[in-house]
């Protein structure tokens, strides 16, 4: 998610302990017969006793035909069915709202919100090529010896992918799911912008530049689902149409990795989110789902860096959420910092140690748009490639920093099926069972650099997550691990050394992950293949029998920090399964005014 067309929500009350369904009243105050799960933002909608339209989905878990005959009676539109995951995306005047909620067949009903992308304006590095504003696989460790995502699929989850010169040959397949079309499959294109620029961070030639802003993986296949109008908005059940989609489409159209470069501030819990439940369920089905994070890591009343910030999906428990870097212009990793708009976690309602890790997300040059919004909107941004011509845009944000993740996504997964795969005279090519989301999720985090702010302090696990990926690190362990051999069992084939060279620096290795609510440290941790690791395991659950894991510290973390009137964190209080989470609790010595807290986030979060 990138930042600059700053929209705000309408500033709600932030109601962090919302654990059970919130029953809403009609304008006579009676409650609905029955108990719908609502989400916070349609509990305010239902009291207001507004005759306004609202967008909703509504989750039915009873008789299909029934309930749209109701709803019929009402005059109320279905714009939307959402037959996977049972929801409905209703039109529905704000008074009926109640009425609803009491339907035999509802289950809960949650907004469905609007998405948003938008730039961050990056201050230039200089005019020129700037070589130092990419060179993306050198800052991750990457050589030209290395995969570069040959036969790897990743689904774009945009505005769009324009077919520029370095994008055309590696776009399989293009669908369009905005303003409630059905994935109408059409011509590549974008007509905002951002997509282009997410999609030439993964997967872009370089060819217009000599090289210097070739995407991660610049031989992976990359499948274009539009969910982002030409203004730079969508609706979540565009979103959750694509995901459900791709999802069961995975084989066919070749999916491996899902970007999704978007979001919104969330509204409940992930375990009732329809967004999250969509990701959850692409994750169990296969696919590695990368999120930003989102660019609300600022209080936009006081400038101030906050927490709590993480937007819906990437509170999602199995997705990659992904944090941006500020990589200085330097191949070295080690004088990167962590941008202060990143969104901090942990997520609202839920309380998730997010973001995962971090990824280069500052002043990323990708392939143009030619025509499009961003492109005419901000010439100041477009970049020279190596004939003078201005075919790349430079942009920042925790989009960016999604693509960057994703393209590496692409390269560790051709890594470990190039390694695992074995010729046969008589059988031919064999392929042995790939790495799982969760095991590449915890060679990403054992692998990660630890990150310092400019002072020289160490980030905390909120604002950095595991730390900066390490693309060399999590290669050597792909290459190294056989996900073919029985749970409990030794699987790394050559013995790796925890530390990467970059630039003549060697840098450590974190040698731990981040799991639930825990920090798990030691090399039994990747040692061997293990139940956690499997793709019916929800990263972070807690789960019995797991193998060679030994659940370690529980995370402490950073500064104080207000989320609600009810809430305060401070750094230090360890935040772990023995702290019971209750109203009106506060902890630690101090409570920071409410100014740091995060009231209204930018909309979309604007990744």
């Amino acid at each position: 998610m990138s930042l600059l067309k700053v929209r705000t929500w309408s500033a709600i009350a932030i109601l962090v302990m919302l654990q059970a369904p919130v029953i809403i009243a009609g304008k006579g105050g009676s409650p609905p017969t029955k108990k719908a799960h609502i989400d916070q933002q349609i509990a305010q909608i239902a009291r207001s006793g507004s005759s306004d339209t609202v967008h909703v989905l509504a989750t039915v878990d009873g008789n299909l035909n029934a309930l749209s005959k109701a709803l019929r009676s009402k005059g109320i539109k279905v714009r939307r069915q959402l037959l996977r995951s049972g929801i409905l995306a209703i039109d529905i005047s704000a008074n009926h709202l109640v009425w609803l909620a009491g339907l035999d067949g509802v289950s809960s009903i949650s907004i469905d919100a609007e998405v948003a992308v938008a730039p961050l304006a990056a201050v230039s590095l200089g005019g020129g090529k700037d070589e130092k504003a990419n060179n993306l696989r050198a800052q991750l460790g990457l050589t030209d010896l290395d995969p570069k995502g040959n036969g790897i699929g990743v689904a774009v989850l945009d505005s769009g992918v324009a077919p520029t010169s370095e994008l055309a040959t590696r776009i399989t397949a293009f669908y369009d799911f905005t303003h409630g079309q059905r994935g109408t499959a059409t011509k590549p294109n974008d007509r905002y912008g951002h997509g282009t620029h997410v999609a030439g961070l993964i997967a872009g030639s370089g060819g217009l530049s000599d090289g210097a802003y070739a995407g991660v993986a610049p031989n992976a296949r990359l499948i274009g689902l539009k969910v982002i109008d030409d203004s730079g908005s969508g609706a979540t059940s565009d979103v959750i149409a694509a995901i459900e989609f791709g999802t069961v489409n995975r084989a066919a159209l070749g999916i491996d990795v899902m970007n999704l470069s978007l979001g919104h501030q969330p509204y409940e819990r992930a375990a009732t989110d329809p967004l999250v439940k969509a990701v959850e369920a692409a994750s169990r089905a296969g696919i590695i789902v990368v999120v930003s994070a989102g660019n609300a890591g600022v209080n936009p009343r006081t400038n101030q860096v906050a927490y709590g910030g993480i937007l819906s999906p990437a509170n999602s428990p199995s997705a990659y959420a992904i944090a941006s870097a500020k990589t200085q212009g330097t191949i070295d990793p080690s004088d990167d910092l962590i941008a202060n708009y990143s969104s901090r976690g942990p997520t609202l309602f839920d309380r998730f140690a997010k973001p995962d890790f971090a990824a280069p997300g500052q002043n990323l040059v990708a392939p143009v748009a030619q025509g499009s919004y961003l492109a005419a909107t901000y010439p100041s941004l477009l970049v020279a490639d190596a004939s003078g011509k201005k075919n790349y845009i430079k942009l920042s944000g925790t989009s960016g920093a999604a693509g960057v993740e994703s393209g590496l996504v692409a390269v560790v997964l051709e890594a470990s099926r190039t390694a695992m795969t074995t010729t046969n005279t008589l059988l031919g090519s064999t392929t042995r069972p790939r790495l799982t989301a969760n095991a590449i999720k915890a060679f990403m985090e054992y692998t990660a650099f630890t990150m310092h702010d400019a002072n020289g302090n160490v980030y905390d696990r909120m604002t950095q997550g595991a730390g900066r990926v390490n693309g060399h690190g999590v290669v050597k362990l792909a290459r190294s691990a056989d996900p073919g051999v029985p749970v409990g069992a030794p699987w790394l084939t050559i013995a790796v050394l925890p530390y990467s060279v970059y630039g003549g620096v060697t840098i450590p290795w974190t040698q731990n992950i981040v799991w639930g609510e825990n920090i798990v440290w030691g090399e039994n941790i990747i040692g061997a293949n293990n139940i956690v690791w499997g793709e019916n395991i929800v990263w972070g659950e807690h789960i019995l029998g797991a193998n060679n894991i030994v659940w370690g510290e529980n995370i402490v973390w950073g500064e104080n920090i207000v989320w609600s009137e009810n809430i305060v964190w401070s750094e230090n209080i360890v935040w772990g399964e023995n702290i019971v989470w209750g109203e009106n609790i506060v902890w630690g010595e101090s409570i920071l005014p409410v100014d740091r807290l995060v009231p209204a986030v930018t909309k979309g979060g604007s990744q």
